[in-house]
């Protein structure tokens, strides 16, 4: 388990802890360890669920609803969660004698805390969906008011693009190719998150995924989030060839540095960046068709990783990137285990 996912989850255990205590106080008048061990079943479920944790498939399944049927859909996955731990709880808790009523009673979720457990899963599940509109850090950082002052920081971004959208375009239609970019960025989401990066912005064919520095090139996350990304598209090439025709190509840049992060607009907020590291990135993408290399990184940024075993780079030379004073120094990467050729993108 990653150090962000400890935190988490211990931030979780005592905050569902400490709702079960306090819950006990407001109810029965007394502070009970009992509130707070019925709390940490009723909690960890959901939780669990809501990260994709615990049946995976499902969450999935769900998450890709249209919000009035994820938030019908949520609440049911939550409130069954929630019975089932509340069964698990009570039944254990009254085969060792702490509590005194008949099984049924305790094992059974009451009303009261059904209707309890009813508005804080709408609650839940309202604010779990408007996380995800708008990432799950941007979501944190909007609720801090982190970046109400512009802010400067340094950042990773990865730009990854589609190749060849405009000719699916043509052949089978405007709907058709959202269609094809809806599933394909829907593959991204993952690799993303496991890699603990956030996806910015969609441009037409393009995603924008960026980390902070530090947890960027912690673990080479930065680097290894794209060959994820290529891995679950290969691990699927069936479905994209029966569903689509055709298997999706990248093409990805990576840099990084010092940007100004600040929180923009008035009816409607966005935390946006300012600074050449994200146009040097957009351009560095451009070069990919010219160099005839798939994933491209900037020496900057390599310089600060430290590349696992797998990862094969290849310095290219400096390269004059336009809009740029100077020239920037490009290296290919590539992943010696694997082929992936069908994947990425091909020189015309």
């Amino acid at each position: 388990m990653n150090r962000y996912s400890s935190v988490f989850w211990i931030f979780i255990l005592m905050a569902a802890a400490a709702s079960g205590v306090l819950y006990g106080y407001f109810y029965n008048g007394k502070i009970s360890a009992i509130g707070a061990i019925f709390a940490l079943f009723l909690c960890i479920p959901p939780v669990a669920f809501e990260r994709g944790s615990l049946f995976p498939r499902l969450f999935d399944w769900i998450n890709a609803l249209p919000t009035p049927s994820y938030i019908v859909c949520s609440l049911i996955a939550n409130y069954l969660l929630i019975g089932i731990g509340y069964f698990i709880c009570g039944t254990l808790l009254w085969f060792f004698g702490y509590l005194p009523a008949e099984w049924w009673q305790e094992a059974v979720l009451p009303t009261r805390i059904w209707l309890y457990t009813l508005v804080v899963s709408a609650l839940m599940s309202f604010v779990s969906r408007v996380r995800e509109l708008l990432g799950r850090d941007v979501f944190a950082s909007l609720l801090m008011g982190r970046y109400r002052k512009p802010i400067e920081e340094e950042r990773i971004f990865l730009f990854v693009d589609l190749v060849g959208s405009t000719s699916f375009a043509e052949e089978f239609g405007d709907l058709r190719a959202q269609q094809f970019l809806g599933a394909l960025f829907a593959e991204f989401a993952a690799p993303v998150r496991r890699r603990h990066g956030t996806i910015d912005d969609y441009v037409g064919d393009a995603a924008i995924i960026t980390w902070p520095m530090q947890r960027g090139i912690r673990n080479a996350n930065c680097v290894l989030c794209i060959f994820d990304i290529i891995d679950a598209i290969e691990a699927n090439s069936e479905r994209w060839l029966s569903e689509f025709g055709r298997v999706p190509r990248l093409r990805a840049a990576l840099h990084g540095g010092s940007i100004v992060t600040a929180e923009i607009g008035v009816d409607h907020h966005k935390i946006t960046y300012f600074g050449d590291t994200v146009n040097t990135t957009a351009r560095l993408e451009q070069l990919c068709r010219n160099l005839k290399a798939p994933v491209l990184i900037s020496s900057e940024l390599a310089k600060r990783l430290t590349f696992p075993e797998d990862i094969r780079t290849s310095y290219l030379g400096t390269h004059a990137v336009r809009g740029k004073g100077q020239s920037l120094g490009v290296m290919a990467l590539a992943r010696q285990r694997r082929q992936h050729s069908e994947l990425i993108a091909q020189p015309a």
